[in-house]
């Protein structure tokens, strides 16, 4: 009983030496594993590809909107560009700390 408790307190747990039969219960047991991990890849690749399609939306969207500002900036962008003041203008000032 003394073993028993410090292999199961280790986090080890004890095996048997003799394998399990096969059995159709065994079998039963694994297909039911398969086809639940089936239909849960495949309920995330679903909504993965909803994710990826809301993605691709936006993208289409945004890529539509930085066109439209581009266009919208390029026309409102006067033909003459304005000449800065003349430096002579400013009042400069020196400052000391």
């Amino acid at each position: 009983m003394r073993s028993n408790r410090c292999s199961l307190e280790s986090g080890l747990k004890l095996r048997s030496t003799l394998p399990r039969p096969k059995t159709e219960a065994a079998a039963y047991l694994n297909l039911y594993k398969l086809t639940i991990e089936k239909k849960r890849l495949e309920h995330e690749l679903e909504s993965i590809e909803i994710r990826r399609h809301r993605i691709q939306k936006r993208l289409t969207f945004l890529s539509s909107q930085v066109a439209e500002l581009d266009r919208s900036a390029t026309c409102k962008t006067p033909a003459t560009k304005q000449a800065a003041p003349d430096s002579a203008a400013f009042n400069t000032l020196f400052l000391e700390y």
